[in-house]
Order: structure tokens, then sequence, then C-alpha cells
């Protein structure tokens, strides 16, 4: 994802982190949004990035070394209950960005959210708006806002506020039952 077309430090203020705060970026590829989470939590708080990719893990040069605090990697897969190896409420808030296109499994997926998610915890979405001509996921991988606020809102979540996340993609604020 290029900061481009979404920026992930203005997406992840909208999500209301504030310092010393626990939070998950699931299925964190390049670690955009655990950096800009990491920003915003500072040495008091705590990031994990999770993905089902080794190997994109071992490259991404998330665990910061020689600072003292750093992105904590987790291989692990988001889509199954446990899979992420986190305690249950354990976290503040999650990050799910450019993700949700990807997900086969995703009453899994809110499932494990729901499982680690502190009550009252945050959840951001940020997703693709469309394909735009190849630049984006492929249209019948697409999931809209609304689908997306369809997943969550069924599952309990209530939506706090939705924004424009960059010129293709969408942003929405959940809180956790």
């Amino acid at each position: 994802m290029s900061a481009s077309f979404s920026d992930p430090r203005e997406n992840v203020l909208q999500a209301g982190l504030r310092e010393g705060m626990r939070v998950a970026d699931f299925g964190t590829g390049t670690g955009h949004y655990a950096r800009a989470a990491l920003g915003v939590v500072g040495p008091e708080g705590r990031v994990y990035a999770i993905d089902v990719q080794e190997d994109v893990l071992k490259h991404s040069a998330l665990d910061a070394r020689g600072h003292h605090h750093a992105i904590e990697t987790i291989w692990g897969d988001i889509e199954k209950l446990g899979g992420t190896h986190l305690r249950e409420q354990a976290l503040d808030a999650i990050i799910l960005a450019n993700t949700l296109f990807q997900i086969e499994h995703r009453a899994a997926l809110v499932g494990e959210i729901k499982r680690v998610l502190k009550p009252g915890g945050r959840l951001l979405v940020v997703d693709w708006t469309g394909s735009h001509g190849g630049i984006g996921p492929a249209p019948q991988h697409v999931v809209d806002e609304y689908a997306a606020e369809a997943l969550f809102a069924g599952a309990g979540f209530r939506k706090e506020k939705s924004f424009r996340a960059g010129p293709h993609h969408y942003g929405i604020v959940f809180i956790a039952p």
C-alpha cells in the first residue's frame, strides 16, 4: 500500500488511539499501520503486528531493535480462533487495514477480534472502496463499506463513525461489545 493512497497516521488518529494503549495490526503486511500506531501509543504502549505470512514479517523491518520500545511481530492466523496467540481481552484496539477483502473466513476473524479486544475496545477498519482499474483488489473481492458495517454490527459492534480514509479507501471505527 502506498501512502499516496491512504495515510496510515491520519487514519490511526481517527481511531482515537492514546498513549499507553495495547494495539494489534491484524494482517499487518508491510507494517505501515503498526508503525503509525506505535507513534501514537508511545513507549508505554504496545503494538503487535500479526500476519500469516512469516516471510513478510521477517522482511518488514517492524522490529525496531535498539529503541526503548518496539513492535512485536507475531506469526499468526487472524482467521482462526486463538490464531493470534494473544490472551483474551488483551487489547485496547485493533487495526484491520487493507485486509478484509482478503479474508475467506470472516466469521472466524470476527470471533478472534471479539476474543482479544476488551469490551469497549476500538476496531479500525480501513479497506478499498472498489477495484479502481486494477489498483485495488479484483472487483469480486472488494468488501464495500456497507458489507463491512453489516459484518461487525451483526456481531454486536457499535459503529462510532465512518470517514474517508484516502481517495480509494473507506474507514470505520467500531466499539467492541
